[in-house]
């Protein structure tokens, strides 16, 4: 069976049998999502605020360990609360990896549910990593297996994130293959989280991460306890296959498990906007400076793409810093005005700037059926910028930088850290912090990374 395969690769995934850039992935992955936690005290403040409550409502019992809230002092809280509040961070600016296959933001998942349980199980830095790298593998071969008809209605960071959350805690539980596919199913009849947030730009979005790291440490804990569940969660008929797509493909759980590493193909944001206008930002931005022009000169913007940025990300209602996050034409058209497209062009008052608000009125986007036939391998956009007076610039971007075709650098990774980290944090303690990420394979255990963690952000 597909679901007693994957748990069975979970249980006997060690930390020592991975390949060294699986390795080196994971703590990349563990860097890029602490500093975008990081960056939620000053980027969003109002989710902040929230994740920073969940640890008061739910601290750990008297004599545990519990686990720490990125940014909270002095509050461990139990370990899936912790992750709940983390998944909140992480993904609170919308600058977290994507797996582009699985349309799927793991590491606002993953790295919370790892961390927590590390801290909670009082394991070493191996053990985390491994939990983490279990969990990348599931999550996003399950998010291969429903999309692309998945993503009509669900956010895929939340339901099959779900999954990844539940194998990389019942990894750390030490659960035995038996264990990790009660968990499996336990975590399949839980998932949820709906698209709607695309319109309204709520926090529904970065509460879905969360949400996935309590509900896969829930369900591993259950699992634990000896509960039973479906133990062809995945595959039944009535599974969460068949269930939540039209077409799904049940050989993408398995294809290459072990052997192919997908941790490997997650890549990282250039920008901290929704991945699906990565590609339009960078052509826009390569032409404003190619070209020198002038915004108010501008007649109309053209991305043509691929469809999903049509249906999903086009909207020019941008009545929020996160509706502004996940708007393909807002992202170009503030791109546009400022040559430049950074947090500080998801300020309200940048939002709301008259000239960004018109050339986003004069901005379109168009699906265009060869385009769409590169996706998801490429995330292609042609941008072409006319001018009031007539001429008209046209420039094309297949793979935004970071991209695993176009990849960060350390030293790119590293300054992204360093500048999520900026508000928050002294350079001295950044480099602290980082230097203990990436020394998480020799560290005995995570209390120093914890104390590290807890700088009282709030």
């Amino acid at each position: 069976m597909t679901t007693r395969a994957m748990a069975e690769f979970v249980a006997q995934l060690r930390f020592e049998a991975l390949p060294e850039a699986v390795r080196r992935q994971a703590c990349r992955l563990v860097l890029d999502a602490v500093g975008c936690a990081v960056s939620a005290w000053t980027e969003d403040a109002g989710k902040a605020r929230i994740a920073g409550a969940v640890a008061a409502m739910y601290p750990a019992s008297a004599g545990a360990e519990g686990a720490g809230v990125i940014g909270v002092a002095g509050q461990p809280a139990q370990p899936a609360f912790a992750a709940l509040a983390n998944g909140i961070l992480v993904n609170a600016a919308d600058n977290d990896d994507t797996h582009k296959r699985a349309l799927l933001h793991a590491g606002s998942v993953v790295v919370p549910v790892a961390l927590a349980m590390a801290q909670a199980g009082g394991l070493d830095g191996r053990r985390c990593l491994a939990a983490l790298v279990a969990g990348y593998e599931v999550a996003v071969r399950v998010g291969m297996a429903v999309m692309p008809t998945h993503y009509r209605f669900w956010h895929s960071t939340a339901t099959n994130g779900t999954f990844g959350a539940a194998a990389a805690a019942a990894h750390a539980l030490g659960l035995d293959a038996d264990g990790v596919q009660r968990a499996l199913g336990l975590a399949g009849t839980q998932a949820a989280g709906l698209n709607t947030f695309f319109e309204s730009g709520d926090m529904t979005k970065s509460l879905h991460p969360g949400k996935a790291a309590l509900n896969g440490i829930l369900s591993a804990q259950l699992a634990g306890l000896g509960m039973t569940s479906p133990p062809n969660m995945l595959e039944h008929p009535k599974g969460y296959l068949n269930a939540f797509s039209l077409e799904p493909d049940a050989a993408a759980l398995t294809r290459g498990l072990g052997t192919e590493w997908e941790i490997l193909q997650n890549g990282f944001k250039s920008f901290p906007s929704i991945l699906a206008s990565h590609s339009p930002i960078q052509a826009t931005l390569a032409l404003v400076r190619r070209h020198a022009i002038d915004p108010a000169r501008i007649a109309r913007i053209t991305n043509e793409t691929y469809n999903t940025v049509l249906s999903h990300f086009s909207s020019k209602e941008v009545g929020s810093v996160m509706a502004a996050r996940i708007s393909v034409p807002y992202c170009i058209a503030v791109a546009a005005v400022d040559g430049a497209l950074t947090q500080a062009q998801f300020d309200p008052a940048r939002i709301n700037d008259p000239l960004v608000r018109r050339v986003l009125a004069r901005t379109e986007v168009i699906a265009d059926a060869a385009l769409n036939a590169r996706y998801p391998a490429e995330f292609p956009a042609r941008v072409t910028i006319t001018l009031e007076d007539g001429p008209s610039f046209t420039e094309t971007v297949l793979l935004p930088k970071g991209d695993p075709g176009q990849p960060l650098s350390d030293a790119e990774l590293e300054a992204k850290f360093r500048d999520n980290c900026a508000a928050s944090l002294t350079p001295e303690r950044t480099a602290q912090l980082q230097a203990a990420i990436q020394g998480l394979p020799e560290a005995g255990s995570l209390r120093a990374l914890t104390g590290l963690l807890t700088f009282s952000g709030g």
